[in-house]
């Protein structure tokens, strides 16, 4: 049997000045909040993106922002699309439905903390598992993973992400929740994207000599 690919989506906004993380630029200001998302989206392009074990796939809002070279440059191998219209659920869902067969994640570019053993092993639980999920500090989850086998294996991931709560604390409850008939992988590491300037101050003090 041929193995099928891996996928990662790396689910990311274009980093254009005073068009991304809106909550940390009202703690912090528009250009502290647009400098990190810009270093820690290059970080994670150059650390995620060039791994040979899997294929990566950048989905990116707005949707002009994939029809314009980005900065930072992206990995030579990695394909770009636009996420398209609707809520966060129903572009999630999307971009999991156009891939090539073969388990995928999605991560966000604001997750200072993910290495590449964090998707290595959410891709070893999706051998035995039909989703994983990387839990997040404010009740949300990090990474979002499907087996995709099958005839149905994208139908999992649109009916995951319906009627989320998102950017709330009942995000990860409400998606394990449309799920309640899937084997569902035991949690990968608990990781915090950075959307507050509380948070912002934690990821500094964890880097402190």
């Amino acid at each position: 049997m041929t193995r099928l690919s891996r996928h990662l989506i790396l689910f990311v906004k274009a980093p254009r000045f005073g068009g991304v993380k809106s909550r940390l630029a009202r703690d912090v200001g528009p250009l502290a909040a647009w400098a990190f998302y810009r270093r820690t989206l290059q970080a994670t392009l150059r650390r995620l993106g060039r791994d040979p074990r899997w294929r990566t796939w950048i989905a990116l809002a707005p949707d002009r922002a994939a029809f314009r070279p980005l900065r930072p440059r992206p990995p030579v191998r990695a394909r770009t699309f636009a996420q398209g219209g609707g809520d966060l659920g129903a572009r999630m869902a999307r971009a999991f439905a156009r891939l090539p067969p073969g388990p995928a994640v999605l991560v966000g570019g604001d997750i200072p903390g993910i290495l590449p053993a964090h998707l290595a092993e959410a891709f070893r639980r999706l051998g035995a598992f039909d989703a994983v999920f990387g839990p997040a500090a404010d009740g949300g989850y990090w990474l979002a993973g499907f087996r995709r086998r099958g005839l149905g294996g994208a139908a999992l991931a649109a009916r995951a992400f319906k009627g989320v709560r998102w950017s709330s604390v009942h995000a990860l409850a409400d998606t394990l929740a449309n799920l309640h008939r899937a084997k569902i992988a035991p949690p990968l590491a608990l990781l915090e994207d950075v959307d507050d300037g509380a948070a912002l101050a934690r990821f500094t003090a964890s880097r402190a000599p």
